[in-house]
This record gives C-alpha cells, structure tokens and sequence, in this order.
C-alpha cells in the first residue's frame, strides 16, 4: 500500500513527491489532466523557494534557465516611455539567491518532475480522485482513469489540486474569502511582433487598466497580463488580447500571435480555515489562493509542501501524528500573511501611479517568513541575538573542512536529514546524545572561530570559520549549538551543555524516539 496519495502534479505536488522520495516514503502522484501543464502562469520563483530548490537539487537548473533583474519599459500616454531598472542585489553571505527568478511556471515543473523521475517516481497523469473516506485509519480513494475506476487505500491523502480542490471538498474544509469581479485580467503565453525582448513593458492608460509583456526565457514568447473591467470581452481569445493590446497602448505595429496558453483570472482571494482534517491535508492553492501580485502564490505553495514532506515521513516513521498540527499552525499564518500582502499590492500594481510594477521586498523574496510562535521553536539561550529559533536558517560561506575544502553551510545543510549545529568547544556530550538519540535523522558538524585549530580526532565533522561569516551570522557568543530541521528552519538553540533539552526536542520534531 502507497503511504501518501498526492492529489495534483503542479510545482506543490511535484515538491511534496520529491520530499518523499527523497526519504525512500511509497506515495502516488496523480494529476487529471493528460499531460504536464504547458503555460508560464507563475513565472516568479522567489529567493527563498531557490533555496528550498538548492535542497533539492535543481537550483542551478531553475537559475541558468530563468531571466534575473528584467527592467521595466513604463510607457506613456504620448506614445514616450522611461526605463525603471531593477537592480539585481548582491549576493549576501546569507543569502546566496537575493533575486527573484523569472522562469515560466511549466519549467520550473520539468525540472521538479526531471528530479522525480531520478529519484523513481512518476505522475500518473490522466487519472482523477473522484471520492474518498476515511474508515479505520485509511483513506480509501475512488480514482478514474483511461481503464475505468478503481479503489486504493492509503495513509495519507494529500490535496495539492488547486483552487477547485477535489480533495478541499471531500475534507469539508471551508474556503473563506471572496472574489473580486472588479478585478480581472486575461492572460496567456503569445508571439509577439513590435517590441524588444530586453524589457518588462508596462502600459497604464490614462483612462484606466493595466498591460504588462513579460518576455519568457528560453522561447519566443511573452506573458501577457491585460486589467479588463466589468463589461470588456472576457475570453482568452487571440482576437480579444489584440483588441485590447491596440487600445491600451494605442499601436497598431504591436501583432501577437500564437497562442500557447490563454486563461481569464478573476481575483479569488480565499483560504482554508484548516490545513488538516484527520488523515486528509492540504497544501498550495488547495489551501489559498492569491492575487498575482508580487509573485507570491506558487512560492507559498512550494513551502508548504517542504514544510509538510519531512514530517509525513517522521509520522509514517513512528513518530506521533500531533506532529503534524504543526504544519497547520505554521502555514496557516503564512497565508493570512500573503493573502493581505498580494492583495494590498494587486492593488498598488493597478495603480495609475505605480512606475512599472511591484518592487521586490524581504516581504516578497519571503526570506523573512518564521515560525517563532511554534511548539517545535525552543528558544533557549540565555540571550538570542537577531536570529531566533523559527526563523530560516542562513547561509555562510568560507568553511574550511579537514581536507582544506571551502564550504557553505548550505552545503551542510543540504540533503533530508536535520542538522546539529555546534559552535565552539565542549558540545562533545551533547552531540553524542543527539546523534545516538537519532541516527538516521540528524547529522552533526562543529564550527570553530577562525584562525582555531582542527582537533585530532575524526569525530564530528568539524568546519573552521575562516572567513568568520558563520559566527557574525549566527551570533553564537561563546558558543551555542543549534538544530536546523529538514526544511531548513531553526527549531533548536541552546548555550547550556544540556543532551537533556536537544534529545527532548528531537523527540518532539519526531526526529527520535
């Protein structure tokens, strides 16, 4: 019997497989349609989803594939424009991906279903759920396919099939909010004549409405976004978006043609009021759904399903399913969070007054997103700096090993075990307990400050700060010792010498037992 049936192939389920085939977890991925999804429809890859992609391995695929720092052509109502840049930022010793990545949504799903496939799994396309109930700790689900209909039992389901979730259904889970019929866009992937491919191109007529072309990477295309109000002609026809595009920019050279992929957005701003109902979960747009605006959605639902991939398998691996609330009381203020955010600046982009669209923000790159107020947070140091349990473990370069190689700590963290993290000297005890309290689901590294010698002994994985980025980052004082779990957050810090407190947190992550 498969362990988890995923409800949905797109960039979430697709996430949520990997996590478990990672972690050797039988699941199935279904997905009614017959083949993969072939539009761009969230083009945006934010920086902290890269960094849940360097995790999984395809980060350096999504990055060489996508556009970074795009500027802006704002054009004006006498026929004139002006160029608002987009500076790509730095790279930052804790963030090594401090920009958004342009990328059409279908790539970044090839890559999520290329990294699948190498680690033997598959989506079976063609092949819906149709029903489902719970009875003496299974779900059974009822699913159509070319060769009729059949009924498997598993142990999980998961619902990753978006805003009209079959599986949001089944769980009676509610989906509050609204839809905003004064906000609609046409949008669809099409051939366009007239303007250059070096550029972001914004019209905003005087009279009201919004035009953006977006060129894709790695086509010809361009994504076209077109505000259309009440009374405009609402379907995705090539005939209607160059209607429009004639009358927003007032040009007559500007010719689209084939059409690739065409939809009609309304503005659904909703969500669930839980994540969980029993042995049903759900995840991604199933969950919530957004306005476009800042490029917020498809990224919301990546990290749901990183949150929730690691402590599937820590239940299914014996660990107590309360485990699981956690996924619910983490994500769940996270959409909330969102939904205001790309609402509030749907409503900027629609504006008259805003030069070429959102700018990027810590709030959009999501790199501040944390979970302090967690169960599974265990603050314990005696003074914290900055950085607290809950919040996104960051990056560091310049670790020199034992063999003289230079590392991040991206590198240390990267796989699908958590991390012990230890700064300084003494933490000896406290490792071994951790490490023989959970073996197969932790691994240990020291950093000592620089210029510190490498110790005698082999033990430990030991890392010397060399360029003493990791303890500026970090702030570990004297020394303190940390747990980054799978889905490289915080959960643990602590500056006692106490195997106690770390065995007792391992337990409750479901990491030990």
């Amino acid at each position: 019997m498969s362990t988890v049936m995923i409800v949905g192939a797109g960039p979430t389920g697709l996430t949520l497989a990997c996590e478990l085939a990672v972690r050797g977890m039988p699941f199935r991925i279904i997905d009614s349609a017959e083949g993969p999804f072939a539009g761009s429809r969230a083009k945006g890859v934010q920086p902290r989803t890269l960094e849940v992609f360097d995790r999984l391995g395809i980060v350096d695929e999504i990055v060489s594939s996508g556009l970074v720092g795009l500027p802006y052509r704002q054009y004006t109502a006498d026929g004139g424009f002006r160029d608002v840049p987009r500076p790509v930022p730095a790279q930052r010793p804790d963030a090594p991906w401090p920009s958004s990545v342009l990328i059409p949504q279908w790539r970044t799903e090839a890559a999520l279903r290329g990294r699948l496939e190498a680690l033997g799994g598959r989506v079976e396309f063609g092949t819906a759920l149709i029903d489902a109930e719970v009875a003496n700790d299974v779900v059974r689900a009822r699913l159509q396919h070319a060769g009729g209909t059949d009924e498997v039992d598993v142990a999980w389901l998961v619902g990753c099939d978006g805003g009209r979730s079959t599986v949001r259904h089944i769980a009676k889970l509610g989906f509050l909010g609204e839809t905003h019929e004064d906000m609609r866009m046409l949008v669809g992937d099409l051939h366009v004549e007239g303007v250059d491919r070096a550029h972001w191109h914004v019209w905003r007529p005087e009279g009201g409405g919004f035009l953006a072309m977006a060129p894709l990477a790695g086509t010809d295309g361009f994504q076209l976004q077109i505000a259309i109000g009440p009374k405009s002609p609402d379907s995705p026809t090539l005939e209607n978006f160059q209607q429009l595009v004639e009358r927003y920019t007032g040009r007559s050279d500007i010719r689209l043609s084939r059409p690739d992929w065409t939809s009609l957005w309304r503005a659904n701003v909703r969500m669930v009021e839980r994540y969980r109902a029993g042995r049903i979960l759900v995840a991604g747009d199933a969950a919530h759904v957004h306005t476009p605006a800042g490029g917020q959605g498809m990224n919301t639902g990546i990290q749901d399903a990183f949150n929730l991939g690691w402590k599937l398998a820590a239940v299914q691996r014996g660990a107590d399913s309360a485990l699981l609330d956690s996924y619910e009381a983490e994500r769940l203020p996270v959409a909330r969070h969102v939904l205001e955010l790309s609402t509030r600046l749907a409503a900027t982009t629609l504006s008259s007054n805003t030069q070429g669209l959102v700018a990027p923000s810590e709030d959009t790159s999501q790199l501040g997103i944390s979970y302090r107020e967690s169960t599974l947070s265990h603050e314990l140091r005696s003074a914290p700096g900055s950085l607290h349990a809950g919040d996104r473990a960051p990056d560091a370069p310049g670790l020199v090993d034992r063999e003289g190689r230079s590392l991040r700590l991206f590198d240390v963290f990267r796989g699908p075990r958590a991390t012990v993290l230890a700064f300084g000297e003494g933490w000896g005890a406290v490792l071994d307990a951790g490490l023989a309290a959970a073996p197969d689901a932790v691994h240990a590294v020291r950093v000592l400050s620089p210029g510190a010698s490498m110790p005698e002994d082999g033990g430990v994985p030991t890392l010397v700060d060399s360029l003493n980025h990791a303890s500026t980052i970090w702030e570990p004082s004297t020394g303190a010792i940390f747990v980054v779990r799978p889905d490289g957050v915080i959960g643990f810090a602590d500056d006692r010498r106490d195997p106690v407190a770390l065995v007792t947190w391992l337990r409750l992550a479901g990491l030990a037992r």
